[in-house]
């Protein structure tokens, strides 16, 4: 984790130099450009999007490196992961209960497939969106209490 934290605080060090770069690149461009017979695309001063762009990338990189440091405090020690001498089994094998034969998520995929196509083409297809998702999301939960693979 000392690493992720390294090379997300290089990266908000990177940003934030190449969003003062930019600026001052921009502002140096602007000053070039003739205001006699200028096109109306053509403005003086700081392109914002840019700027503003760059520089949340650095905020980013910085919320991130920031997190990261704080758990790897917390954790209070090296995780299996970070030793280089650490084996594959040093980890915690147990990851999380996965259905690879489960079609419920493709159900309520369709079901919110249906409900976004109402938000483009027309609020009325929502209405059809909905109990399909509300059917998806009920049946992926209770998957394990009914036929053959009921606990």
């Amino acid at each position: 984790m000392r690493v992720n934290a390294n090379l997300f605080w290089l990266l908000a060090g990177f940003f934030a130099a190449s969003a003062v770069l930019y600026t001052v690149w921009s502002l140096i461009d602007h000053a070039n450009t003739p205001a006699e017979g200028a096109t109306p695309l053509t403005h003086q001063g700081v392109e914002w999007v840019g700027t503003i762009g760059i520089a949340l990338g650095a905020l980013m990189s910085v919320f991130l490196a920031f997190y990261i440091t704080i758990t790897k405090r917390a954790q209070n020690g090296e995780l299996p992961e970070d030793l280089p001498t650490a084996d594959i089994d040093d980890g915690d094998p147990e990851v999380g209960h996965f259905s690879p034969w489960s079609w419920w998520p493709f159900v309520l995929a369709l079901g919110l497939a249906f409900m976004f196509l109402g938000l483009a083409v027309g609020v009325w297809i929502i209405f059809i969106g909905a109990p399909i998702v509300l059917f998806g999301v009920i049946g992926w939960q209770y998957e394990y209490y009914r036929g053959n693979f009921a606990r």
